[in-house]
């Protein structure tokens, strides 16, 4: 896990580092607006991005991931 989001960083990209397989990349809380229902709201918003190497990994497996990960996450907020 790479944090730079306690930083105030929005968005980034991490580098792997052999011989890791994959990182995550944590970005700062923002508030954005965003569609519920047909209407814009404005709610806080974090980007994670996951930098991995497909050569250990298979893409379907990192973007199951995320999707865990994020389901999770609204799941405790």
């Amino acid at each position: 896990i790479s944090n730079l989001g306690m930083f105030g960083i929005p968005y980034f990209r991490a580098v792997i580092n052999p011989p890791e397989a994959a990182i995550l990349a944590v970005g700062a809380i923002v508030k954005r607006p965003v569609v519920i229902d047909d209407g814009i709201h404005i709610r806080p918003i974090m980007t994670l991005t996951v930098s991995a190497d497909h050569r250990i990994l298979d893409g379907v497996v990192v973007a199951n991931f995320l999707q865990d990960f994020k389901a999770t996450l609204e799941r405790l907020a």
